[in-house]
Formats: C-alpha cells, structure tokens, sequence
C-alpha cells in the first residue's frame, strides 16, 4: 500500500475513530481504540475497547466479520498490540484471520509494541500503511500517550475565575463562581481523568467529594452507560500535614483514595480503599515531580486538577501543568478577592510561562479556554 490515503480511507478511519471515542470513559488505563473491517467497500465489521480485560477493538471487529475477515483491510486507530496481555496479540489475530491490508492512525509508544505489531504483519505478508488522522487518534489517547513516552501522566489544571482572574471572595466564599452548565462540563472530565489531584487545604476547606455525579453528565453520557458501569477516578490528596480525616466527605464515595506527603503516616482507621504515597524524591527532583512519577506507575493516564492557587501555582513554575482549562464567568470580584494562582515573582516579561489557545466557547453563561503550554 503507498502512503497516499484516499477520502474513502479517511470515511472509514473517521468511523474507527468515533467508535473508539466509545471507550473513552472507561478504557483507561488501556488506551481508547476502534476498527473497521471492510471489504470491496462494504464494512463486515466494527468494534471498540471498553475497559482493560475487555476483548481489544480488532477482536470485536473479527467477531462481527467472521470468516467473511479474510481479504478485508482492517482501519485502526492504533498500531495493533503485539504481546500477551490480559489479551492475545490483535496483530496475530489479524494475520490469522487473512487481512489483507492494516491502516493505522498512529504507531503504538508502548515499548512492548513500539512498532513490533506492524511487524508481525509485515513478516505474515499484509501490507500496512501509518498516519492517517494521526492528530485526531493522538488527541483521543494523549493521556496514555504522555505516561507511554514520559513515564507521568498528562495533567489537567482546571481554574475557575472572575472577569478579573479572581476565584473567590477575600473570605474564601466560592459557591458558586461558575454556572451550572460549566459545573457539568467539569464532570465529563473528572468522568475521562484516571484521577483527580486536590489538596488537604481544599479538602479542609469545602469538604468536597472529588467525585463523578452521575445526574450532572449529559444525556448521551448516561445513555451510553449504565451509572455503575462508569468508573469513578481515583482522588489523590497531598496532605503532609495530615489533616485529612477518615470523616470527609471524600470517603463516601467508593473509589480508592491516596494521601500523599513528605514523611511515614500510617492509615489507622482509614477505609481499607485508602492507601499512603510517602514522596522521597530522587536527587534534583521536586517532591509534585516525584508524585507525577509515581502517579504514571501506577497507570494514571490522566490527572485531573482541582486545588487553589498554591498548588495551581506550583505545577505551573515547574512546568507539569500539559493543559490548563479555564472557566471564566461574567462577574468581578475586585482587588480583595483571592487570586487565580501563586506564581513565583517574575522580574521580567519575558520569564512569563507562555500558552497556545486551543479553544474558546460559551459554556453557559461562562466561558471555556483551554490552553496548552507553548
């Protein structure tokens, strides 16, 4: 096959990319990835990954195909797998079942793929061709993509402010600076995040659960799964202090909670869902990097942000932050009020750490900006 794709490739690839884009609340820590079978340009067979142990995207393909497989050029979002997993590798299934062709979005980072599924079908015959809608499958994944080729998730630092960048009131009132419609528009995040990081000072403060709310997510969230099917993220809180209590609101929730701190703590009375990251960093590295570290070994693809401006401003100065979301609501709180985030003192503009806007929209009444570190 030539590297050229045809505007009928890129129909079928765009297929494989929306079922993909099924999984994407619930694949973690595996990547989100869907396939399209077709043949004499008919497709006989699709599928996606819903969850880690769950058959891959190609298996559910092949399921639906059949015999009818053989000849067929497969479309996939990711290189497919080479190693024994939960799961046989979907490129020997592949080869078994008598694909002819193989296109891929993307090649897979992980080191124990890496360009080894595309030579299992190479050395079976089946010709295969990379990069189509290479952007758009990175864009699915890039929380995966990031803990692949860094060893630390990709981190998204959410604020929420005024007109004039302020986030509460002078006497830490909060509730509520956005609008609701931006409130729920948090969810689908928190719902995508591997996990959600905040701080004992936040906890302390609002007593928050940390948690996905189910009723706040779209409709066709809810109607794509059922409530109990959607995974809630973990909630990691730094707290070398240790003033996180077992009676917070954050443990009514059923999913595990990791305290974080600088020194030995020991989770006397705590839910046995509660565990304790004690921070030793290695020489030259900060204690949040040695988190990040920690955070990607054990499989957080992606890790969502909610804290106040000490930590905001923190990650941002050691350059953690991949993607800052920003809800700005149409109010001003005046010069009194609590500012967005703590940044050390900067002597000239052009030490100021610089961002791309990759989207602005209404959200409500609010406004949303994402930006990426440039």
């Amino acid at each position: 096959m030539t590297s050229q794709f045809s505007s009928k490739d890129a129909e079928f690839m765009q297929l494989a990319l929306d079922l993909a884009k099924q999984g994407e609340f619930t694949a973690a820590p595996n990547p989100a990835v869907g396939c399209v079978l077709v043949k004499n340009g008919q497709i006989i067979g699709k599928g996606f990954h819903a969850k880690a142990g769950d058959p891959h995207a190609e298996v559910m393909a092949l399921r639906e195909a059949g015999e009818n497989a053989r000849g067929a050029t497969a479309y996939v979002t990711l290189e497919p797998c080479a190693h024994y997993g939960r799961t046989p590798p979907c490129a020997k299934g592949l080869v078994d079942a008598g694909v002819r062709n193989v296109i891929a979005a993307m090649c897979d980072p992980n080191p124990l793929v890496a360009g080894k599924g595309l030579g299992i079908l190479a050395d079976a015959g089946i010709e295969s061709a990379v990069g189509l809608l290479k952007e758009n499958a990175e864009e699915l994944n890039k929380g995966f993509l990031k803990r692949m080729r860094t060893v630390r998730p990709f981190v998204q630092l959410k604020l929420a402010m005024s007109i004039d960048g302020k986030t509460a009131m002078a006497n830490g009132e909060s509730k509520w600076i956005t609008g609701a419609q931006a409130r729920a528009d948090v969810q689908q995040y928190r719902a995508k995040a591997s996990a959600i990081l905040s701080t004992s000072q936040t906890v302390l403060a609002d007593n928050p659960s940390l948690n996905v709310r189910w009723a706040e997510l779209p409709q066709e969230v809810q109607a794509r799964y059922a409530e109990q099917h959607l995974r809630q993220p973990v909630r990691v809180i730094l707290d070398s202090a240790h003033k996180v209590r077992s009676d917070f609101n954050l443990f009514l929730t059923d999913s595990p909670i990791w305290l974080a701190g600088k020194d030995k703590f020991h989770l006397d009375g705590f839910p046995a869902s509660t565990e304790y990251l004690q921070l030793i960093p290695n020489q030259g590295e900060s204690h949040l990097q040695t988190l990040m570290t920690e955070l990607g070994r054990r499989q957080i693809n992606t890790l969502w942000v909610e804290a106040g401006a000490t930590l905001a401003g923190a990650l941002i100065a050691e350059n953690l932050v991949d993607e800052l979301i920003i809800y700005m609501a149409p109010k001003l709180l005046g010069n009194q009020a609590r500012d967005l985030c703590h940044l050390p003192n900067l002597t000239k503009l052009a030490d100021a750490p610089l961002w791309e806007l990759q989207l602005c929209e209404p959200v409500g009444n609010d406004l949303k900006l994402i930006y990426i570190r440039k």
